[in-house]
């Protein structure tokens, strides 16, 4: 990428006319809409990438979140079979950007806390009923909802130097991103209450171990790996997306419950000076480990 252009590849110069029109079309939209996230149109599929300008370390913000949204809708309804998430850089995403939050909230908490609050629910509850499958790779750490995201996609593959970290309490925050709901069914309720309430910082093989990861790749040859692995491109988009429906078909009730659930508790934390200032405290002393 050269100054502030976003750069959006074309890998698809070989096809008709008439796709090409259509996705020259795709490409200009992609250079002229998104500031913080990638979009790369692959043959069978779209790359999503983060590479927050607006943020620090990709972390959420209500126009990264929506970026992201809003690059989803165009791959539900398009000719890809599935996306892959993935970054720009070393680092996965470090959840919620509290700065940001902070600030929003020192002027309006009440008014404030509803914005966010529906922006986080509208953005989990998309990944929820997001009907193409969705593969994530993971560099580096996912912190908060970048970790807490991961059990809604639906095959998550790290390198050996990623690591998973939801420490909400040390935030003054409560879970968000279903992990309620998800990192018990996956892990065990105790590996998920040392995950959301002690903070446990779970290395790649650990999360690999424990399920939230489905495999683990050397860090040199990860983008490589992902790529030769990614073998659905083939697949009927049909059986693809009914294949998923039928593993989630069960699941997607208890989760829209869980982040409805999840995004009132936080909104009830953000709207009492007490919250603001757990979420200050946190800001103010945090320190900056990459």
């Amino acid at each position: 990428m050269r100054g502030k252009e976003r750069k959006v590849i074309d890998d698809a110069r070989d096809q008709p006319l008439d796709k090409r029109v259509r996705f020259s079309v795709r490409l200009l939209e992609s250079a002229s809409t998104y500031k913080d996230i990638v979009v790369r149109k692959k043959d069978g599929f779209t790359q999503i990438l983060l590479s927050t300008r607006s943020t620090y370390n990709n972390t959420l913000n209500r126009e990264v979140m929506n970026e992201v949204k809003s690059a989803l809708e165009i791959a539900a309804v398009d000719d890809s079979k599935f996306v892959l998430l993935s970054v720009v850089g070393s680092v996965f995403c470090c959840g919620l950007d509290f700065d940001i939050i902070v600030k929003h909230l020192k002027y309006n908490r009440k008014r404030a806390s509803v914005k966010l609050e529906d922006t986080i629910k509208n953005f989990v509850n998309f990944f929820i009923v997001f009907m193409k499958p969705v593969i994530v790779s993971v560099k580096g750490p996912a912190i908060g909802l970048g970790a807490s995201i991961l059990p809604l996609c639906d095959v998550v593959w790290a390198n050996e130097k990623a690591w998973f970290q939801t420490p909400y309490t040390r935030f003054g925050q409560s879970p968000d991103g279903c992990s309620t709901i998800t990192f018990p069914k996956i892990m065990g309720r105790a590996a998920a209450n040392e995950m959301l309430i002690n903070g446990w910082k779970m290395n790649a093989q650990e999360a690999c171990d424990k399920g939230l990861v489905s495999q683990v790749f050397w860090s040199e040859t990860f983008t490589q790996e992902v790529m030769v692995r990614i073998q659905i491109t083939s697949c009927n988009s049909f059986v693809l997306e009914n294949s998923k429906a039928l593993v989630c078909y069960n699941m997607n009730v208890e989760l829209k419950q869980a982040n409805e659930r999840e995004c009132e508790v936080l909104k009830k934390i953000w709207a009492p000076a007490q919250g603001m200032e757990y979420m200050l405290k946190y800001v103010q002393n945090k320190i900056d480990a990459f």
